[in-house]
């Protein structure tokens, strides 16, 4: 299997409190969710030239080439849920978790990306605070 290795920014998010939200409904949040993709994440990424490289249930891996585009993304995603979270009462919120990393991945020949570039982003998933981002080092 062939690979290339490769400097990216990495942008990990999830759902806050997923699995209770799915316990209080789970076909209403899976709706949600994939309005949600459709409206407002999907859209985004592409407007800020991002890859989805993998979905993860209530999650997504995906890459930039800048970090720049990254940060902004996440931003507009971040503001365009609380404006659709509005007036719906916390319990019934959908908020992201979102860590971002730059640094050297492994992209493999079906464009799965692996390597600690990937890992690290992920770890700034681990905070148990809401709607967050988590930086691994100072970007300037």
């Amino acid at each position: 299997m062939s690979e290339t290795r490769k400097l990216a920014a990495i942008l990990v998010a999830d759902v806050v409190g997923y699995s209770r939200l799915a316990a209080a409904g789970e076909d209403r949040i899976l709706a949600r969710l994939r309005t949600l993709r459709s409206d407002l994440i999907d859209p985004t990424i592409t407007v800020h030239h991002g890859r989805i490289v993998k979905r993860t249930g209530d999650g997504s891996i995906i890459e930039f080439r800048s970090v720049v585009d990254a940060v902004r993304c996440a931003i507009e995603v971040q503001n365009g849920l609380i404006e659709r979270n509005a007036g719906l009462p916390p319990e019934r919120r959908i908020e992201f978790r979102v860590g971002i990393h730059v640094g050297d991945v492994v992209e493999e020949n079906d464009g799965d990306l692996m390597g600690d570039g990937v890992n690290i982003g992920s770890k700034g998933l681990r905070s148990p605070a809401r709607s967050v981002f988590r930086k691994t080092r100072t970007v300037r």
